[in-house]
């Protein structure tokens, strides 16, 4: 297996399944960060427009909602990332996953997609660069990008922001035990998806973000992920879980066994069975990966792996 394992003492597509990128005529209030004008000069503009990148909102649809800002043909924006020029870290190779740091952002009508691209590049080293997530990721044993990584993984994964610290716990205690991750969401984001349960076929695809197959972190952030979800990659709560699933919304069971991990994974198959809806068929229940002789258990189930990351189309606002 190839590894990506980092040195030793080294709004959703998350599951909140409600997230939106917007374009509106005002500031939106919320957990969002307002930034200054993105205009390429001081002059007043006569149009100001509100792009909103909720937390966990990917690059492609951070790409697509600038074009709809600015009223850009669809792929313009992603079309821009070469000659954007934007100042990322030299892991990131060019791909700024992680780094279009959510916030709400007002431009006008003189901004461009390298404009807009490099504030939230810009706002993101300006949030990363800085004592608390620097000093964090060294304390864990990271760089600063592997902390963005873990940081995204937290934001998809977590089914709530109180669970995100033993989510983030889960992560490291994985990674310092040379267990796989196993998380159904860098499978999501290896097959461009943003929902459907993990089958045992797709824990076999060839995909540097197959984190069933491939040991450490994925290569890059899966997403851009919020304030609480890099909190908890760089503070994460203390415990030694391995397994956790959520087996009903507020019920996320964290756990050291394996054994007890399998029979929450029971419950949480049973409920999605009992709860199905009569006119349509019921899920099935992805069985658990065999474990080879001489083998860690897997995680199995990561939370919600059912249909939870559905999100409406980009022209949809938040519920």
């Amino acid at each position: 297996m190839q590894t990506n394992t980092p040195p030793r003492r080294t709004t959703r597509l998350t599951r909140r399944g409600r997230i939106a990128l917007v374009v509106t005529g005002a500031v939106l209030a919320g957990t969002a960060v307002a930034v200054p004008l993105l205009g390429l000069n001081d002059e007043v503009s006569t149009r100001t427009m509100s792009l909103v990148i909720p937390e966990g909102s990917r690059a492609n649809q951070v790409y697509e909602a600038v074009d709809k800002a600015l009223s850009l043909p669809p792929g313009t924006t992603r079309k821009s990332i070469g000659k954007a020029g934007l100042k990322l870290p030299a892991e990131a190779q060019g791909n700024p996953e992680g780094y279009l740091y959510p916030a709400t952002y007002p431009i006008d009508d003189k901004a461009t997609p390298q404009s807009v691209l490099q504030f939230m590049v810009d706002t993101a080293a300006q949030k990363y660069n800085k004592a608390p997530v620097a000093a964090g990721a060294q304390h864990n044993a990271m760089n600063v990008y592997q902390t963005v990584t873990i940081a995204s993984i937290v934001q998809a994964e977590a089914a709530s922001k109180a669970e995100m610290g033993k989510v983030a716990r889960v992560i490291y205690n994985r990674l310092q035990r040379g267990m796989p991750l196993q998380m159904d969401s860098t499978i999501n984001y290896a097959l461009d998806r943003r929902s459907g349960r993990t089958s045992t076929d797709d824990t076999r695809i060839e995909s540097p973000y197959n984190s069933y197959q491939r040991m450490g972190l994925p290569p890059t952030p899966i997403d851009n992920p919020g304030a609480e979800a890099m909190r908890a990659a760089i503070n994460p709560e203390p415990g030694d879980w391995l397994y956790f699933v959520t087996v009903k919304p507020g019920d996320t069971r964290f756990t050291t066994d394996y054994a007890e991990h399998q029979r929450n994974v029971a419950e949480f198959n049973e409920m999605q069975q009992s709860t199905a809806r009569p006119s349509g068929p019921s899920p099935a229940p992805r069985p658990s990966p065999s474990v080879p002789a001489q083998q860690q258990p897997p995680l199995s189930e990561s939370p919600l792996s059912e249909s939870s990351f559905s999100q409406p189309p980009l022209s949809q606002s938040p519920q």
